[in-house]
């Protein structure tokens, strides 16, 4: 009896070791630099101009909702969802869709939430999580994983009883999205705002250029460069919205837009966010 109590032991043991270890090989994996010895310094310093999240940026908002995503790999990614006004937190989701928010890489997921309010009050849920190693969420900082969780999250709101889907991708959102996009995956309408055409300049393999992810028809996108963008120029972008005029995207290019949340005054960014929400509310 004791010699099978101790072969028990051993055989749960080994088999919780392997699971482990198959666990860590999964993140190892997933977490890998793809792009050169410099990529976590870079991550980090973005990641450290983003700063510290906090709460009390929300406070006054109404109808929002901490959530949490387990990605593939066993990470938590940590961000906030703005409930459609027709939606109480305890009813079922009677929402019109969803809006899921790509932030730029030195931005957090409550730095900017308050600006997506007119989203909920047209009946959308609104998305948007920290990426991981970014604010609450777990992990390391590597663009191969950032990629497979922005494609886990649509894959999972796509699986939602939600008619119509939305998707906002500024900058570095735009990268995400574009490699992490299943040819499934039907999206109702996409912007992708002042995201550049390539990452191999940078030392990233040229599978991960957003430029070689346009779909072959792209009517329902809206491509936005600003002209003072010191940040993703026009030249970088010029590449990539050329081949979107060609899908059918709409373009916009703005003398007065720079960054997406960096624009000179209040009024340009208003206008912004209107255009924004126009294209994807009509």
């Amino acid at each position: 009896m004791f010699s099978r109590l101790i072969s028990c032991f051993l055989l749960i043991s080994l088999l919780s070791g392997c699971a482990v270890a198959e666990g860590m090989d999964n993140i190892m994996k997933l977490e890998e630099r793809v792009c050169g010895v410099k990529e976590p310094f870079i991550f980090w310093l973005w990641s450290s101009s983003a700063g510290q999240p906090n709460s009390k940026r929300l406070v006054g908002l109404n109808n929002v909702k901490d959530i949490a995503y387990k990605t593939k790999d066993g990470r938590t990614l940590r961000g906030y969802q703005l409930i459609a006004n027709e939606t109480k937190p305890t009813q079922v989701n009677n929402a019109k869709g969803f809006l899921l928010v790509l932030q730029g890489n030195a931005i957090l997921a409550d730095q900017i939430l308050t600006d997506f309010t007119r989203y909920a009050q047209a009946g959308y849920d609104v998305y948007i999580y920290d990426y991981r190693g970014y604010g609450r969420s777990e992990g390391k900082r590597r663009l191969k994983a950032m990629v497979s969780d922005v494609k886990e999250i649509i894959n999972f709101l796509s699986t939602k009883s939600y008619k119509k889907r939305l998707v906002y991708a500024m900058s570095f959102g735009g990268i995400l999205l574009l490699n992490g996009t299943d040819a499934h995956i039907k999206l109702d309408k996409v912007i992708i705002d002042s995201t550049p055409s390539r990452l191999s300049n940078y030392g990233c393999p040229k599978d991960y250029d957003p430029i070689t992810h346009l779909p072959k028809e792209c009517s329902n996108y809206m491509f936005i460069t600003g002209q003072r963008d010191r940040v993703v120029t026009t030249r970088m972008a010029k590449d990539m919205v050329k081949k979107a005029q060609q899908c059918r995207a709409t373009i916009i290019s703005d003398a007065e837009f720079a960054h997406p949340f960096m624009d000179a005054n209040f009024s340009v960014h208003q206008r912004r966010m209107k255009i924004i929400e126009q294209f994807l509310l009509e």
